[in-house]
């Protein structure tokens, strides 16, 4: 039953709020990282979130900290026997992304498991995408009209046109 503003004593409504507010704090879904490393083999990378967390003490002070590095799946676009892969190198950005379960036996042996313990959005549970950039690191001559797989200054690419159906390619090296 809701309280009115008469009834109300504010030390209950004020530790809730608290609660609520600390959880939102803690909870983590995504986040942009740097890449540090990858590793082809295992294909992973180890990643610094690139946004602190918060952290507060008894008295409701807060600090930020920054988070620790990641070691963690990556993801490349892949679908029906393809995939698209690409150099990844430190420095790269990224967006680490929490799953809201443990993936522990998914990431060994992969189909439909059983959950191993009760995480939940876990530092160790993440993966990364790259691709993700901030205005400081953006692209530009992005193509309005046709799909490119390009080198992120746009002096090496391959473009085709849907409307047209024309490929075109510029490489300064030529082609083999």
């Amino acid at each position: 039953m809701p309280s009115s503003n008469q009834t109300r004593s504010g030390s209950l409504d004020e530790t809730f709020e608290s609660e609520r507010k600390v959880l939102k704090e803690q909870i983590r879904v995504a986040l942009p990282g740097i890449i540090q490393s990858f590793n082809p083999d295992a294909v992973t990378a180890v990643v610094q979130p690139a946004i602190r967390y918060i952290e507060r003490d008894n008295d409701g002070n807060k600090v930020t900290r920054d988070y620790p590095l990641l070691d963690v799946p990556v993801v490349f676009p892949r679908g029906g026997g393809c995939t698209l892969t690409f150099p990844v190198k430190a420095g790269d950005e990224c967006l680490v992304i929490f799953a809201d379960r443990c993936i522990d036996f998914w990431w060994q042996s992969g189909g439909i498991q059983e959950p191993v313990d009760g995480r939940m959005h876990d530092l160790s549970d993440a993966f990364c995408i790259v691709g993700p950039q901030s205005q400081a690191k953006k692209i530009s001559g992005i193509s309005t009209s046709a799909v490119e797989l390009r080198s992120d200054d746009g002096s090496t690419k391959l473009s085709l046109n849907p409307a047209s159906g024309v490929i075109n390619g510029t490489a300064p090296g030529g082609f083999n």
